[in-house]
């Protein structure tokens, strides 16, 4: 079709012509579906006022959303859905466009409807929806409503929002006011916050520091009272706080775990040293009573010595490996002494007979007694000592000699029979050594007796001398089959390659000390030549170890030995404020040095051990006396603090003192055991006291400050509740305002800062009051005074009219201060000597915006210049006190009275606004 067909059939809303599609609107139907696509089409439409038309003819708001959403930024469209959705153009009913209010997000459209809404529901839907705090502080600063100026201004969250808030929000004071109080709270919870991070970071360092501090005993009460302070705290950690709580605890809890194990290997190592103690004493006793039982027998043979040796030897093994471990105590190293002297003079005395044996033998033969003799006083056998069987025959031999010996015949006899009866009792026992040592002796003593005399006691030696035969008989007869396992063990032993060096020798020696027990019993050269065949081989195949440990042991010696001389050299000048527990610590590892350095050589172990424990019985002494020294100085402090205690001194610098006097506890280090514990309970008792006094200090003085609150409290509500009716009530809110600041000063918290708040904002209401109460009497004062006023106006229009000048008469009746007499006088003088109409007029305009300044703040620009002089004549009357007024109003109202003479047609035009300023200084603020 050609196009001006095209042109000329085609729909009149897609004319060319923008008028023509304009025109073509008003025909077109929203109603039908193809006339509302047109619309819709129109809505898009290039020329402006066209469609301005097309979305003037929708009424549906639903078809203009669809169109919005796709294209936000068309302002005629925007427009359109605007005054639909507020209500400007007819759109439907309210419940329908708040539905479709609530479903909106664009914050331009929701903003737009917020302000312009034809209802307060509406508005607030639309502020609910608004997210974007620009927008909510422009509807809390510009809205209409108040509602809505509230609703908005309730969402803003942001600290900047509420700053903006209380600048801007001056069309609404109670914005204002809500904004300045959230904001203050914000500010409080924030300074708390930090207040409270703050103490955490300072619980965290407490405790970081307390974590690296040495042990002493407050160190574990520290640590449980930094946790319950830390978990006293109202806010939660993060994650690196926490981090650092965790590790700052797990340290903490090593020192107090490491410290408990510390005591705990103590106190086992106490229980240890009294058993190494007991086991001396009973290695002592024994040996002590050994030697105490040789000078009570009547005869000492080679059996006895050897035995003694062994057991010398055994305790000498065994005394020197609990000295290696433990320290010996003074006194039971002076016994281990003095026995080790009677068995020196013992072995002494037995070597010099033994040297002698030959001499002694020969001469008993020969018959010399003079040889005898001599080689006896050469011996000099101890008196205190019963004889060997070879002294006892020479002593004899030499006595038979003697012309002049005493017979003592009865006195061996009764013996000889005790004897007896001793061996019988041996071999019930079974006790083979001591009954064949027995028998041994009395078979001797028999041969020197006369046989006549024994009697029937030889027939009880022989019995006797059968019955350990046949005791010998049984041990050999047991011990046979025991000498043969132990030669098989000992060959299998030689042959064994599994078993490392030391083991090998300790089942070697352990076998050696079995084969050794069985003495004499069932004894064979050939077991006991496979024994020491066995033997010699072990001992071959040892001697490479055996060297290496005497290498080894060499060098625990020359160890042992530089510990031992450092040792006694800071033995030789210790500090003279040396700390105990240093010095423990020292003790504990030279003890542990000591027996990482062990064994060494046997006959060098005693010799060192002995000057080792001396070493640590000095350095024990030491430590004694340092922690002796601690223990005087503790029981100081304790007086000390027992003296703080009753001092009478506030608790808090009672309590900062206590805690002093704890760090130099602290600094002290350890008194002796047991006595620490006892110290330490009396001084934390003592602290405790103090700390408890402080305590009930604070909580009375929370009390006293929670009541001050409560009166606080009970103060604001009756003044809140108290509403002034006269300015003569002035006292009352004074009375009020002095026994708030008996109060004072109020704790600190969020409470008390709203409660100031508070108190603030009633007695400023409160003051407003009661200076509009002053205004209104001043004012009703005036009331009465205008007959008086209106005689003067008359007075001044017939002297401006040319009449003489008359004085007004007030009414007797009427009350007039002095401060307007003085202005009655003042104005009946003007009348006589009238200024300049001008300067009257300047007056009473001067007046007028003096008052107004006063009723409303508000003047117009062209009594500008006057409001600025005003202003600073107030500023200069007002230095040094404060402006009242209805001393002002009262001024403005003496000053009125005493202008003049004021013409008719000045005082009709000014009389108009000075009665409304004055009436509206009469209105009182809302309850």
């Amino acid at each position: 079709m050609p196009g001006f067909l095209r042109h000329l059939f085609a729909p009149r809303w897609q004319h060319p012509d923008a008028d023509k599609r304009r025109q073509a609107i008003a025909r077109l139907d929203p109603a039908d579906a193809e006339q509302r696509e047109a619309l819709e089409r129109l809505c898009q439409d290039p020329v402006r006022e066209v469609r301005q038309a097309a979305l003037a003819r929708i009424d549906d708001v639903e078809i203009l959303l669809h169109l919005y959403r796709s294209r936000p930024g068309d302002l005629e469209l925007r427009r359109r859905l605007t005054d639909l959705l507020s209500g400007a153009t007819a759109s439907g009913d309210l419940a329908h466009r708040q539905a479709i209010v609530e479903t909106l997000d664009d914050p331009v459209l929701l903003g737009a409807v917020a302000l312009q809404g034809d209802n307060q529901l509406l508005r607030l839907a639309a502020v609910e929806r608004l997210k974007d705090e620009e927008e909510l502080i422009r509807q809390a600063c510009e809205n209409g409503i108040a509602a809505v100026r509230h609703a908005a201004a309730a969402r803003v969250e942001s600290e900047a929002g509420l700053q903006r808030l209380t600048r801007e929000a001056r069309r609404d004071r109670q914005v204002v006011r809500r904004a300045r109080e959230r904001l203050n709270r914000r500010r409080a919870d924030a300074a708390e916050l930090a207040a409270v991070r703050e103490r955490r970071e300072a619980l965290l360092r407490d405790l970081e520091a307390h974590a690296h501090a040495p042990w002493e005993p407050l160190y574990a009460g520290r640590y449980r009272h930094l946790v319950r302070e830390w978990e006293a705290l109202s806010d939660l950690p993060d994650k690196h706080q926490e981090r650092r709580f965790q590790d700052a605890s797990q340290r903490c809890r090593k020192v107090i775990t490491d410290h408990e194990a510390r005591a705990h290997a103590d106190a086992e190592m106490d229980h240890r040293r009294e058993l190494a103690t007991q086991a001396r004493e009973s290695l002592l006793e024994a040996l002590e009573e050994s030697l105490t039982a040789l000078p009570k027998g009547d005869r000492i043979t080679a059996q006895d010595i050897a035995s003694l040796r062994a057991q010398k030897q055994l305790l000498a093994n065994r005394w020197q490996a609990l000295s290696d471990r433990h320290v010996i105590d003074a006194a039971l190293s002076e016994r281990y002494a003095a026995a080790l002297t009677d068995y020196d003079r013992l072995l002494t005395a037995w070597e010099r007979l033994e040297a002698e044996a030959p001499t002694i033998g020969t001469a008993l033969k020969e018959q010399d007694h003079e040889s005898l003799a001599t080689s006896l006083e050469r011996a000099a056998w101890p008196d205190d000592l019963p004889p060997t069987p070879l002294l006892q025959r020479a002593r004899n031999a030499l006595a038979n000699a003697e012309p002049d010996r005493k017979n003592d015949l009865d006195t061996q006899l009764t013996r000889f029979a005790s004897d007896l009866e001793q061996l019988e009792t041996l071999l019930e026992r079974g006790a083979f050594k001591g009954a064949s040592r027995l028998y041994q002796s009395l078979r001797h003593r028999s041969e020197a007796l006369p046989r006549e005399r024994l009697g029937g006691h030889l027939a009880a030696l022989k019995r006797l001398g059968a019955q350990l035969a046949e005791l010998r008989d049984w041990r050999s007869f047991v011990a046979g089959p025991k000498r043969e396992q132990l030669c098989q063990a000992i060959a299998a032993l030689a042959e064994e390659q599994g078993l490392s060096d030391a083991e090998l020798d300790r089942r070697h020696r352990q076998l050696i000390k079995e084969w050794r027990s069985l003495g004499d019993a069932a004894a064979n050269q050939t077991f006991s030549d496979q024994f020491r065949t066995a033997s010699e081989r072990i001992h071959e195949r040892l001697t490479p170890w055996r060297e290496k440990r005497a290498a080894e042991r060499a060098r625990n010696l020359a160890a042992r030995t530089a510990l031992c001389e450092q040792l006694e050299a800071l033995l030789s000048s210790p500090a003279g404020d040396a700390d105990p527990d240093a010095l423990r610590q020292i003790r504990d590892q030279a003890r542990e040095e000591w027996r990482r350095h062990a064994p060494v050589p046997r006959d060098q172990a005693q010799s060192i051990g002995r000057r080792f424990g001396k070493i640590r019985h000095d350095l024990q002494a030491l430590i004694d006396q340092r922690a002796r020294e601690v223990a005087d100085a503790k029981q100081a402090l304790i007086d000390e603090a027992r003296e703080l205690l009753d001092q009478d001194i506030p608790a808090e610098r009672r309590a900062e003192a206590a805690k002093a006097l704890q760090r130099r506890w602290r600094a002290l280090g350890r008194a002796p055991r047991g006595e620490e514990q006892a110290l330490w309970r009396e001084f934390r008792e003592l602290c405790d006291r103090i700390f408890a006094a402080r305590e009930a200090r604070r909580d009375d003085r929370a009390q006293r400050a929670h009541q001050r609150l409560e009166a606080m409290q009970e103060l604001i509500d009756r003044l809140d509740a108290w509403q002034p009716t006269s300015a003569s009530e002035q006292d009352v809110l004074e009375h009020a305002i002095d026994e708030a600041a008996t109060l004072e000063p109020l704790p600190s918290g969020r409470r008390s800062e709203g409660m100031r708040r508070r108190w603030s904002g009633i007695v400023r209401a409160r003051r407003e009051r009661l200076t509009r109460l002053a205004v209104a009497d001043e004012i009703q004062h005036w009331q009465t005074l205008r007959p008086l006023l209106d005689a003067h106006l008359a007075a001044d229009a017939a002297r401006l009219d040319g009449d003489e000048p008359r004085n007004v008469m007030p009414d007797p009746g009427l009350p007039l201060p002095d401060d307007m007499r003085s202005a009655h006088e003042a104005r009946n003088a003007a009348r006589h000597d009238p200024p300049n109409a001008d300067d009257v007029a300047e007056r009473l305009a001067r007046l007028r915006v003096h008052l107004s300044l006063l009723a409303m703040g508000r003047i117009d620009q062209r009594d500008e210049p006057l409001r600025l002089a005003i202003q600073v004549e107030r500023l200069n009357e007002g230095l040094g006190r404060e402006l009242n007024r209805a001393e002002e109003v009262r001024a403005i109202l003496r000053s009125l009275l005493a202008t003049g003479p004021v013409s008719a047609d000045q005082w009709s035009r000014e009389v108009g606004e000075l009665d409304a300023l004055l009436t509206h200084l009469t209105h009182l603020p809302p309850p």
